[in-house]
């Protein structure tokens, strides 16, 4: 059972630090590190019910990302905001929920030694077609704009256009939490989209087979987009991925399914779930 949410400690710096490069990062609890990190329009602050439910055999991390909550806005690519999650967090179990996965992807190619295990979730190695990911690129670049100029006044208005998509439509308010999407700047949500959207990735889906940590990609069952990004992203990693299918849930795993979720994250960062014991020795095997 989950115990009530956590309140956690801030460990980072403001975006307005003399470390600019530095993520504002929340913490609580002692132990093992488990990095949560979050989505687009999300922050740190997503993570608390989560976090009371791991931080009493765990230290909990969860940063806000690059052009989010109080971290500085987005700069250069996903290789730049993974470099910067890892000097912010250091060595741990890092969990990453869509954007946040594909960043944590990209830190695991970079620095694996600081990436013990991986969870993704509801997340993609990239957009194969150069065409299909051009177009994206172009839509989140003409959305960007459209966030700049509303500037902050505009951005509740924003956050319920955005938890309108399908994508997101079907949410509980309290799954939604939009409350804690609407501390964020318009010019940090814009730099987001330019430097780390989908369309500005290059596919990595060959590169992920050098991933040797044990890794644990989740997916909900309602949402076969996903599903289908999550098998092939499993299967293209290696015998040390594990797929898992999380039912009654969609596109927000975290957040629709909190309880199957962080009994998932808790087991796995144990070593309880993945990867598998070996096999017992045969004593009638030729020594």
């Amino acid at each position: 059972m989950r115990r009530p949410s956590a309140k956690l400690r801030g460990a980072g710096e403001p975006a307005d630090d003399a470390h600019a490069g530095a993520l504002h990062v929340e913490r609580s609890g002692t132990g093992p590190s488990i990095v949560l990190v979050h989505g687009f329009t999300q922050s740190s602050r997503i993570w608390a019910d989560i976090a009371g439910g791991l931080d009493d055999s765990h230290e909990v991390l969860a940063p806000d990302l690059p052009g989010h909550g109080r971290s500085p806005s987005a700069t250069g690519d996903l290789a730049a905001a993974a470099d910067r999650l890892a000097e912010s967090c250091g060595k741990g179990t890092y969990v990453g929920y869509s954007l946040g996965g594909r960043i944590c992807l990209h830190l695991a190619l970079r620095r694996p030694i600081l990436v013990e295990r991986l969870v993704l979730v509801a997340t993609t190695a990239g957009i194969d077609d150069l065409g299909e990911r051009t177009t994206r690129r172009q839509a989140d670049d003409a959305l960007a704009d459209r966030i700049a100029r509303g500037g902050d006044d505009g951005i509740p208005a924003f956050i319920d256009e955005w938890l309108e998509s399908p994508l997101f439509s079907h949410l509980s308010d309290r799954e939604a939490n939009r409350e804690a999407r609407l501390g964020n700047r318009a010019d940090g949500l814009a730099s987001s989209l330019r430097c780390l959207g989908v369309g500005t990735q290059l596919p990595v889906w060959e590169q992920v087979r050098a991933i040797r940590m044990p890794v644990l990609v989740l997916a909900g069952e309602k949402d076969p987009k996903f599903v289908a990004l999550g098998e092939r992203l499993a299967s293209a990693i290696g015998p040390n991925a594990l797929f898992v299918l999380v039912p009654n849930s969609g596109h927000a795993v975290p957040f629709e399914q909190p309880d199957a979720f962080t009994g998932l994250v808790r087991s796995f960062a144990a070593g309880d779930i993945w990867p598998p014991p070996p096999p017992p020795a045969d004593p009638d095997a030729d020594s």
